[in-house]
C-alpha cells in the first residue's frame, strides 16, 4: 500500500468532514442511541459509500484518457474547495437529525442517502481516478471518516473550544484547492 496516497486521501477527506453534517449527525444519533452501534452503523455506510467511490474512480481511469481525468478531477477539487469556503462563511452546513430504524439501520440510512454524491464521496472517486493505488484511497479515506464520525461521537462540540470551526473549514476548502490545482498541474503534464 503507497502510504503517501493513504496520508493524502487521509488528510484530504478528514479535514473535508471535520464538523461537517456527518459528524453532527453523528453526535444527535450518539444523544439517543448507544454510541458503539450508532458507530457500527456509519461505519458501514461509509464502508459501503467509499467501496462505490473508489469503483467509479478506477472505470473512469480506465475508459477516460488521463488528462481528462486529472482536468476533471482538479476541477471537482478547485469548486469543492470554492463551495467549502463560501459555504462557511455564510453559515455552512445543516444541523445533523434524529431518524427512525434503529441504533444501527438510522445511522447507516442516514449517512448513506445524506453522503451519496457528497463532497467526500466525489473526492475519493477523484482520488482513486488518479491514483495506481485504490486501495490505499479507500483505506484512507475509510479511516478518515470513520475517525470524523467517531470524534462527533466522542468528542461532542468539545473539539470546537480548541479549533474553531470555520478554521477547520478553511483549512478543507484550502486543501481542496490544493488537490485541485496539483490535478490540473498533472492534467497540463499528461496532455
Amino acid at each position: 500500500m503507497d502510504l503517501s496516497t493513504f496520508a493524502s486521501a487521509f488528510g484530504l477527506i478528514f479535514l473535508a468532514e471535520l464538523g461537517d453534517k456527518t459528524q453532527l449527525t453523528a453526535m444527535a444519533l450518539a444523544a439517543r442511541y448507544p454510541w458503539k452501534k450508532v458507530f457500527l452503523g456509519i461505519a458501514a455506510a461509509f464502508t459501503v459509500l467509499n467501496l462505490a467511490a473508489v469503483s467509479a474512480g478506477k472505470v473512469l481511469f480506465l475508459v477516460m484518457p488521463a488528462r481528462w481525468v486529472y482536468g476533471a478531477s482538479g476541477l471537482l477539487f478547485l469548486f469543492f474547495g470554492i463551495l467549502t469556503l463560501w459555504a462557511r462563511k455564510n453559515g455552512g452546513e445543516e444541523e445533523g437529525r434524529v431518524a427512525v430504524g434503529g441504533p444501527i439501520l438510522a445511522p447507516f440510512l442516514l449517512i448513506l442517502l445524506a453522503e451519496l454524491g457528497d463532497k467526500t464521496q466525489l473526492a475519493t472517486a477523484g482520488l482513486a481516478a488518479q491514483s495506481p493505488d485504490a486501495a490505499a484511497v479507500f483505506a484512507g479515506s475509510t479511516l478518515a471518516l470513520w475517525t470524523v464520525s467517531l470524534l462527533g461521537i466522542l468528542l461532542g462540540r468539545q473539539l470546537t473550544r480548541l479549533v474553531p470551526l470555520s478554521t477547520v473549514h478553511k483549512g478543507a476548502g484550502a486543501v481542496f484547492l490544493l488537490f485541485g490545482a496539483l490535478a490540473l498541474r498533472q492534467a497540463f503534464l499528461a496532455g
